[in-house]
């Protein structure tokens, strides 16, 4: 036995399924002990932010802790992308670091580095294992803060201790979350009926947060007549089935989402830390987080609460009495279906190149009901925020605080891996799959069944290029095709790529701040045509401009 067969044992006694990462010489001991150990599946990527990337999908998609590994040196450091991404999305995560020699250590050996040091900032919890008789309780400590504080974990081993031999434990003990009760004092609770009862117009901004908490959420948006304004993370476990439900706001919202804030006396925030002050105008905060370092943040509280949704709800709304009238709701809701129609009217169906909004409605209607889709940040963030339906049981996962690009197709490889029963769709834009693009072949050697689209706006033809990885794939540039072309590529079995040719000019920012920018078209009109890239201008009229002339 060795101290890396007992971190084997301890994973898979944890929960711990598969571990995502690139082979190295540093980490023989461990990738050994992987082969020789029965329960854990090694997922091998082309690049360490791929591993991290999909280990951090995996644990947004399971709930569990999701490990992944990277050598001494730039293996390490590679990681540390993916795990700023799990950190700010609150999900469980180990990373194993591999070192150089402990005898090397602080002698600039070849590829030392310190990431105890430079994962600082990206985790809760770090540490090095310096000796063998360390392992056993580093390790250990380090699950627990991944599990119980919800973030990443790193440990560093030098590759000689995953070698050393050990004593195998008489009975290897897993690390499992606990499930505490948290919520504010009783007087606490007091107070914020109070300020609710006394207001008349309460509107609710929500977050992932809500998470197991939909149903206490909407009894109390029942209870005080409020409209819901939902987050991006909030999206999947709030905007379905809910009459309550006004839209989002900030930079990938609309209008509706904030004017219900914006028309609010007193605004409840439910496990969220959005983080755009300039959409929260002064009011009255109540915020509700578990995470007390989270509160007022983003406004001025006039009472924080720290706490669990699930279990501040249920102790809040039992004591709120005040009679409500529906006018504050009645008008936000009216706003939402005028914000909402004019949204999907933008999906036109006739323009050539096609709009990105309808790629978007057309993956969410031939999709599974239960599919996981998975988003670049940038253009694909926005469409998918807008135009995906969700229903209780899709997912929709990506950097939505961190805001990496890149992450759609190594988030599919760490879903996928984690459901493999379930449909996954990877909807990448043409840069952030540039980025990452060899882990299409990841997808072919372990034959992950993720359909990549591609949202390109004529750069070059990705389709080729996964065909030359072995990867089944089609280009679309007529909108004639679109729908053809989705349903066949998600009722294929295995990989496979989509690449549509998409607008260039479709503006992702909401309209007001368009509104505020369109003083400047004159300008960028004239730079345009002066540089020799009046195709562009022509471009932009084509998609947007032409289009709200003609109605």
């Amino acid at each position: 036995m060795t101290v890396a067969d007992n971190m084997v044992a301890v994973l898979r006694e944890s929960g711990v399924r598969r571990l995502y990462g690139v082979p190295g010489d540093s980490l023989n001991g461990l990738v050994d002990a992987l082969r020789r150990s029965a329960g854990i599946e090694w997922i091998p990527v082309r690049h360490e932010e791929a591993a991290a990337l999909a280990a951090g999908a995996d644990a947004a998609l399971t709930g569990r802790l999701a490990v992944c590994v990277g050598g001494c040196g730039p293996g390490s450091t590679h990681l540390i992308n993916g795990l700023y991404d799990a950190q700010r999305n609150g999900v469980p995560l180990l990373a194993i670091a591999a070192q150089v020699p402990g005898a090397e250590i602080g002698g600039e050996y070849f590829q030392e580095t310190h990431p105890e040091e430079s994962f600082e900032e990206c985790s809760v919890y770090s540490a090095v294992i310096s000796h063998p008789e360390h392992a056993e309780h580093i390790f250990g400590m380090a699950i627990r803060a991944a599990v119980e504080r919800r973030g990443v974990a790193v440990v560093v081993v030098p590759g000689e201790v995953f070698l050393a031999p050990a004593d195998p434990p008489s009975l290897p003990v897993g690390v499992q979350a606990t499930s505490p009760v948290v919520r504010p004092s009783d007087a606490e609770l007091r107070t914020a009926a109070g300020i609710l009862d006394s207001s008349s117009r309460v509107t609710i901004l929500a977050g992932a947060g809500c998470a197991g908490a939909r149903d206490e959420v909407l009894a109390l948006a029942a209870a005080l007549q409020a409209p819901i304004v939902h987050t991006l993370r909030g999206k999947e476990i709030l905007e379905f089935d809910n009459p309550y439900d006004v839209g989002m706001t900030g930079l990938l919202g609309f209008a509706s989402g904030y004017k219900a804030i914006r028309d609010a006396d007193t605004i409840l925030m439910l496990g969220t830390d959005f983080p755009y002050r300039q959409f929260l105008p002064k009011r009255t905060y109540i915020q509700v987080d578990v995470r007390g370092e989270r509160l007022g943040r983003r406004a001025d509280l006039t009472l924080a609460l720290v706490g669990t949704v699930r279990d501040t709800v249920a102790g809040l709304r039992p004591l709120l009495r005040a009679e409500r009238t529906s006018g504050h709701l009645d008008a936000a809701c009216a706003h939402y279906r005028r914000a909402r129609d004019h949204l999907d009217d933008r999906a036109v169906a006739d323009r050539v190149p096609v709009h990105p909004e309808l790629v978007a409605r057309t993956l969410s209607a031939v999709a599974a009901d239960d599919a996981v889709f998975t988003v670049d940040a940038g253009s694909p963030m926005v469409w998918a925020a807008r135009s995906l339906r969700m229903n209780g049981k899709r997912r929709l996962l990506g950097s939505f605080n961190h805001g990496s690009m890149a992450t759609a197709l190594p988030n599919g490889i760490g879903a996928k891996a984690a459901s493999s029963g379930r449909q996954v769709v990877a909807m990448a834009g043409d840069g952030g799959l540039s980025l990452l693009l060899g882990e299409l072949r990841t997808l072919v050697q372990l034959q992950l069944d993720v359909k990549v689209v591609v949202f390109n706006d004529d750069t070059p033809h990705f389709a080729d290029v996964a065909a030359a990885m072995g990867m089944p794939s089609r280009r679309v540039t007529h909108v004639d095709d679109l729908r053809d072309a989705a349903t066949e590529l998600l009722g294929r079995d295995g990989p496979a790529l989509l690449e549509v040719i998409t607008a260039r000019q479709e503006p992702a920012i909401p309209p007001a701040i368009a509104a505020a920018q369109a003083k400047g078209l004159s300008l960028y009109a004239i730079r345009t045509i002066l540089a020799g890239r009046g195709d562009e201008l022509l471009d932009l009229v084509s998609t947007h401009v032409a289009r709200r002339l003609l109605g």
